[in-house]
């Protein structure tokens, strides 16, 4: 997204707007949201997203137990073939919680 920013700043503007969009008429409740998010976050193999969604969820009352469901959720849909890439990703669970490890993908 940096360079659309610098280049095609229009465009990364109207993403903003359909995100501001999105939390304006969201018709289901924030965990959930931010639960799809995660796994849709996983499918598309982004760390910064699977770090803001799992941050997200956590602020909307997501227990770790829950996440070990959602991503249970993921990896048999997708016939396990994100395992190691995702346990990656957040295999410091603790050091996310804890806000010892920060994306860069908060405004």
């Amino acid at each position: 997204m940096r360079m659309l920013a610098e280049f095609f700043p229009e465009f990364s503007a109207s993403l903003d707007k359909m995100d501001d969009l999105y939390r304006e008429k969201r018709m289901i409740d924030e965990k959930t949201y931010q639960f799809i998010c995660f796994a849709l976050s996983i499918k598309g193999r982004s760390k910064p997203c699977v770090l803001k969604h799992f941050k997200g969820a956590l602020e909307a009352g997501a227990t770790v137990k829950e996440f070990a469901y959602i991503l249970a959720l993921v990896m048999r849909e997708a016939a396990g073939a994100d395992d190691c890439w995702t346990h990656d990703v957040i295999g410091d669970w603790k050091e996310i919680i804890a806000g010892n490890i920060k994306c860069d993908c908060e405004k």
